[in-house]
């Protein structure tokens, strides 16, 4: 109920590149987030899905965050696991457009999963490396051999709780940072409030899921408003946060 009414609302205050007044928003929304472009990488997106789809591996796992709504047991299918938990194509198309736009150098995700928004960020720029945390150790191994498989060589995955890989992380920034495990209020509270460090002026904090319940967000909306963040946009699926000095605070609701 909570995200049918928050979509609700997010549809009557949303807006198109016709409402946004900053340009470097607005160039962010009309090259990136609705850029057309067929990439070939696209591609690739779309066979590693289909490969997961089909997969009749079993994963046993350790939950360390806010869980399924969905898959509640212990042991789950990879393939049920990409149908009700991954990123869905289009959002793994964005992600690779938003590595791609920004050409980030330096990135690190929290919530590994299947990998489906590790590879897309991947593919987006091939200079990104990306350090990637799962608590899960059976599902950190499983998404470790299909990068492997991939031919993904910019890509380290580590085997951990959050808070103990970030307070190990040898980086002092990042260029991205993809919060996309642990869906509940607290949680993401005190990972942005422990990596907030690691932000430079043009880095780029996603949250997914930010309307994935009431906590959830709680905390979307309370980081929208730290002091440090200067620009915010709400996509309903993804939530963007900049560090730009040079813009004026501003919070802006976008439709995709």
């Amino acid at each position: 109920m909570h995200q049918l009414l928050s979509y609700i609302k997010f549809l009557l205050n949303s807006t198109n590149q016709h409402g946004v007044h900053s340009p470097f928003v607005y160039d962010f929304v009309t090259k990136c987030l609705y850029n057309k472009t067929n990439y070939k990488a696209y591609t690739n997106l779309k066979t590693y899905r289909n490969q997961l789809l089909q997969s009749k591996e079993i994963l046993n796992i350790t939950d360390f965050g806010a869980g399924s709504k969905i898959l509640n047991s212990k042991k789950r299918s990879v393939s049920k696991m990409v149908k009700n938990s991954s990123s869905p194509l289009k959002d793994s198309k964005l992600l690779f457009r938003i590595s791609n736009y920004f050409k980030f150098k330096n990135t690190l995700e929290l919530g590994t999963s299947l990998g489906v928004g590790t590879q897309a960020l991947a593919l987006g720029h091939s200079n990104n490396n990306i350090t990637t945390i799962e608590g899960c150790p059976e599902t950190f191994e499983f998404s470790r051999q299909q990068f492997e498989a991939l031919n993904l060589s910019n890509i380290t995955t580590i085997n951990s709780d959050f808070k103990t890989a970030i307070s190990q992380l040898k980086e002092d920034t990042f260029d991205c940072i993809f919060f996309d495990g642990h869906h509940n209020r607290a949680a993401t509270l005190d990972y942005f409030n422990l990596l907030i460090s690691k932000a430079h002026n043009n880095s780029v904090f996603i949250f997914d899921d930010i309307y994935w319940s009431k906590g959830m967000t709680e905390a979307w909306r309370e980081i929208t408003t730290d002091k440090q963040v200067t620009v915010s946009i709400d996509t309903f699926n993804f939530g963007f946060v900049f560090f730009r000095k040079e813009q004026p605070k501003q919070h802006f609701t976008i439709r995709l």
